[in-house]
């Protein structure tokens, strides 16, 4: 039996999302702007609702492809709220095409979105060191000033608490605990 990160528990979607995706290093602006909507519609949510749903998203929101996600007029975010794969949550469905208006600009001003987040963290993981999933931080200084800056460039949904889990997810710091199958894997990555 593997040790994982105890927030996985046993679903196997969960277990499936830890063992290929959490914490390995994003550098693809169409995956970033993927987790940055799913970052987003999963708040005061669980992550597992979310990746439950993830397939509809990529179905509805034209696999995440931020130059269409920001061409969509209201009517067509109206018909998104109707559809039960996704949360209809006017203000996130809403937030998304907000969402992918900002990244365009960030993508026009850096080359890239990765370029840009990924420079919050001089282009290398931070590699904690946690022991216990007690000692993992809900936020961090460098979520706080990615946070304030990404709401400073009209993004939504970008609290730092929001922007700490995106940066996990994304592989932007390592916090597998140390005990994790997947923390000398992820910390080998970059």
């Amino acid at each position: 039996m593997k040790n994982r990160c105890a927030w996985c528990g046993e679903d196997p979607l969960y277990v499936d999302y830890h063992d290929h995706e959490w914490g390995v290093p994003v550098r693809d602006d169409q995956t970033l702007f993927e987790f940055l909507i799913l970052e987003g519609a999963q708040a005061g949510l669980s992550w597992i609702t979310i990746l439950r749903k993830r397939e509809a998203y990529r179905a509805l929101f034209d696999s995440f492809d931020a130059q269409k996600v920001a061409r969509y007029s209201d009517k067509k975010l109206d018909t998104l709220l109707k559809d039960p794969g996704i949360i209809r949550n006017r203000l996130k469905v809403y937030g998304a095409r907000k969402n992918a208006r900002a990244f365009l600009d960030v993508q026009k001003d850096y080359g890239s979105f990765a370029d840009y987040i990924w420079g919050f963290v001089d282009n290398e993981p931070i590699q904690n060191r946690w022991k216990s999933q007690a000692e993992v931080p809900a936020t961090s200084p460098v979520s706080d000033a990615l946070s304030k800056d990404m709401k400073k460039r009209g993004f939504t949904f970008v609290g730092s608490t929001i922007m700490y889990a995106h940066m996990q997810a994304t592989g932007m710091v390592n916090d597998h605990t140390t005990e994790c199958f997947r923390y000398n894997d992820c910390a080998r990555l970059s």
